[in-house]
């Protein structure tokens, strides 16, 4: 008799990487601010959303259209309705982005 294999296998690896496929991206939201440009401090109950972040990683398909200008490490404005959260790390804030809700690249002169 063949012992059945342990669904719940505690040898099983953690997930390492994280992929986008198609035309998305994966970026990691910046911190939420916990302070106003005047200075006035927020208290912890209010959030208010971030929708600026890091590229981490850009799909294949992205990554070889030369019309879509993102690459890794750019800083990024996007529409954070469409984006989707990743349970991969604690802080929860890598997010898999279409392009199509990317609205901005930061970029220096």
């Amino acid at each position: 008799m063949i012992p059945e294999k342990d669904t719940n296998n505690s040898e099983r690896k953690p997930i390492e990487t994280v992929e986008p496929i198609g035309k998305r991206v994966l970026i990691r939201k910046d911190e939420d601010k916990k302070e106003t440009k005047g200075g006035i401090k927020l208290p912890d109950n209010i959030e208010i959303p971030t929708i600026t972040g890091r590229v981490v990683a850009v799909s294949a398909e992205v990554d070889s259209m030369p019309e879509i200008p993102l690459k890794q490490y750019d800083k990024v404005l996007f529409n954070p309705k469409g984006a989707i959260p990743v349970d991969f790390e604690g802080d929860n804030r890598l997010f898999v982005v279409e392009v199509e809700n990317i609205v901005a690249v930061f970029r220096r002169s």
